[in-house]
């Protein structure tokens, strides 16, 4: 329990600067991306493992999590040049919170599925 006007309060100020960084790792594309770098891989090895993501999301992701300092890009002296992206330290450090949140999602999908309709129903009843 927080006491009003102590320092935990900072956290839900707009201006705190940990809000932008909470919204680039909480973003499904990002967390994604991070989790099939388990080794590095090039742009289309990673849009093939993410199915639905759209080259322009994926090319946005990738450089928000390059200027976050958790993913790194590296061009490759190849003929036609290639670039590959890893994982940094920083971003290899949320590899066990990803997996916990992982392993929490998939223990409760079924739950969640549940109440999802469970609300569907609910509040089309309400709507009829």
């Amino acid at each position: 329990m927080t006491t009003p006007g102590t320092d935990t309060d900072v956290v839900y100020r707009a201006d705190c600067p940990s809000r932008p960084i909470l919204d680039q790792i909480a973003d499904k594309w990002s967390m994604m991306v991070m989790t099939v770098l388990d080794r590095p891989h090039r742009f289309n090895a990673i849009k093939r493992r993410l199915e639905g993501v759209t080259q322009r999301v994926l090319t946005q992701t990738l450089r928000r999590l390059e200027r976050n300092g958790m993913i790194e890009r590296r061009v490759l002296p190849t003929s036609p040049v290639g670039v590959e992206y890893s994982l940094t330290p920083l971003g290899e450090s949320l590899r066990e919170p990803f997996g916990h949140l992982y392993d929490w999602t998939t223990a409760h999908a079924d739950e969640i599925q549940k109440c999802q309709q469970g609300y569907d129903e609910r509040h089309h009843a309400d709507r009829s």
